[in-house]
């Protein structure tokens, strides 16, 4: 059952309307602004009811708030209101609201007029989800065909992807990095995370897939795939400014082989002066690089990779980071070594 928020300072009005709605919809109630930005953020709601006229926080300031959070930004909403004032209307149409009721409401025109507005966002979220599963696929294939130069690689960016996301929400399960790790932006960060190695395309086989050890020469380019990785994923951001997630990628690609204690490349970051994304791909992508069977070596064990790992703490990694780690390691743990 759908959820509806009405928002409005009178008390008798929000039971009226309440009435009229219930039974169709599960009904949230706020008499203030502040009261209904809690409920979204604890509820996220389908549809926000939202009057214009209140004291403290108007309708106006409420959409506001709820257009700058990512987490409600799509929440739809209709303003009511006992103005009918042609420039009111417009206002609440510029604010981002989708509709505008005149009170008192009848009920036929305000049940239509949500029936109709949960459809076509419904149509939307549907819309947009085939179109981000193309993006993903695309570039998900994309990231597979760079790592398929290396025979026994071709999955790693899948696995990757696969222990970002159990690393952060592992995180946020512990409130860590809460003004940055949040579950919209994390899943971001997700969908990032397989063209981390993007810049390998400009690394050549011979160094790429060389079966031993590289000398100091090959090792300076190899690093560079990591510079030139963040380029070409900042010049599609830029062209696509659209695609939010191409911001973590150029972060990713660009970071995951920072270290922590400043040793690493290609900037010399060190600590929270390196990106949280970097940081929590830099831990995944080396623990499914121990774990890997490679061209000029055979892959570790799970224990052997974990204590890698735990020894990097505050030097190559974040603590933190690490911390984390320790407590998932065991549902990372692949199926053909447990």
């Amino acid at each position: 059952m759908k959820q509806i928020l009405i928002v409005d300072d009178n008390i008798s009005i929000l039971k009226q309307i309440s009435a009229q709605l219930a039974g169709s919809y599960e009904v949230s109630l706020a008499k203030s602004g502040i009261l209904a930005l809690q409920i979204c953020m604890r509820e996220k709601p389908d549809l926000i009811l939202l009057d214009i006229e209140m004291p403290d926080m108007n309708g106006f300031e409420v959409i506001e708030k709820l257009k700058k959070n990512p987490y409600l930004d799509r929440i739809p909403v209709i303003f009511l209101t006992a103005s009918r004032d042609s420039a009111t209307e417009v206002k609440a149409l510029e604010s981002g609201a989708r509709d505008f009721i005149t009170k008192p409401v009848e009920k036929s025109v305000l049940v239509h007029r949500i029936e109709l507005h949960l459809r076509f966002s419904s149509y939307q979220a549907q819309t947009e989800q085939m179109v981000t599963n193309l993006s993903d696929s695309i570039a998900s294939s994309f990231a597979e065909l760079i790592e398929c130069r290396d025979e026994n690689t071709g999955s790693h960016v899948v696995r990757t992807s696969q222990y970002f996301d159990l690393l952060g929400r592992e995180l946020m399960k512990e409130g860590l990095f809460a003004d940055e790790l949040v579950l919209p932006e994390l899943q971001l960060m997700v969908r990032a995370a397989p063209l981390h190695d993007i810049g390998k395309i400009a690394i050549s086989d011979r160094i790429l897939l060389k079966p031993g050890q590289l000398d100091d020469s090959e090792f300076a380019i190899m690093k560079r795939h990591a510079a030139i990785g963040g380029e070409i994923l900042d010049r599609m951001y830029k062209r696509m400014p659209a695609q939010q997630y191409l911001r973590y990628a150029c972060l990713i690609a660009n970071s995951h082989h920072e270290r922590w204690d400043g040793k690493g490349y290609p900037l010399g970051l060190s600590g929270n002066y390196i990106p949280l994304s970097g940081r929590i791909m830099a831990v995944a992508d080396v623990y499914d690089a121990l774990m890997d069977n490679r061209v000029y070596r055979k892959g570790m064990s799970h224990q052997v990779a974990c204590n890698i790992i735990d020894a990097g703490s505050g030097t190559q990694f974040d603590p933190q980071i690490v911390e984390a780690f320790k407590r998932v390691k065991d549902e990372i743990l692949p199926a053909e070594q447990e």
